[in-house]
């Protein structure tokens, strides 16, 4: 009973075409200037100074691309990348082996810290851990896989700040917290060179 009711509902309902309209071509003519980039750019290897990171800009009315407004170091990587240079190298570390004590794998650092994901060896075989090292502590060692990690510095050695008042013994001399201390881990008491 009750499929007959659905079989004469059916044929009740109204027939709707899938397609409302015929489907045509049209071909869109468009100038082809009229949507170009710009390319008055100086190349990767004329780059010099900082004032040659300074972009022309946009004409007035028009929306900026990357190329045109993008400044510092932004600039210089997307003008890298548009000659194939990858100028913060970020090739991903070598995951073929474990690094060791003895033979740590090197992750160079422009910055004070840097921080290194460890997915294991051979690659993916644990989750992601995030480590981090400094240039007071340079070596990182996962938890998971043991694998050690080396940080290299290659940044400017001196910040160039040489302020005679700054105090650096820990204690708040009305202008900043105190210095933590890094607390002390298991290597600390077995082997301080494992730090």
């Amino acid at each position: 009973m009750f499929l007959q009711r659905t079989v004469i509902a059916a044929r009740r309902a109204a027939v709707s075409p899938a397609i409302r309209r015929s489907f045509s071509s049209a071909i869109v003519r468009q100038e082809s200037n009229k949507y170009s980039v710009a390319t008055k750019a100086k190349p990767f290897s004329e780059i010099k100074n900082q004032d040659d990171l300074l972009p022309q800009g946009a004409q007035p009315g028009t929306i900026p691309t990357d190329l045109e407004q993008a400044t510092g170091l932004e600039r210089v990587e997307i003008l890298g990348k548009m000659e194939g240079i990858d100028i913060f190298d970020m090739r991903p570390l070598d995951s073929s082996r474990t690094g060791t004590i003895a033979d740590p794998i090197m992750v160079k650092s422009f910055g004070e810290e840097q921080y290194v994901g460890c997915t294991g060896s051979p690659a993916d075989s644990h989750v992601t851990i995030w480590l981090t090292m400094s240039r007071e502590r340079p070596v990182g060692r996962c938890p998971e896989c043991g694998s050690v990690y080396k940080m290299e510095y290659v940044g400017p050695q001196d910040d160039g700040h040489h302020d005679d008042d700054h105090h650096d013994d820990g204690l708040d001399h009305g202008y900043a917290h105190p210095l933590l201390e890094e607390p002390k881990t298991f290597a600390d008491f077995v082997k301080p060179e494992y730090r």
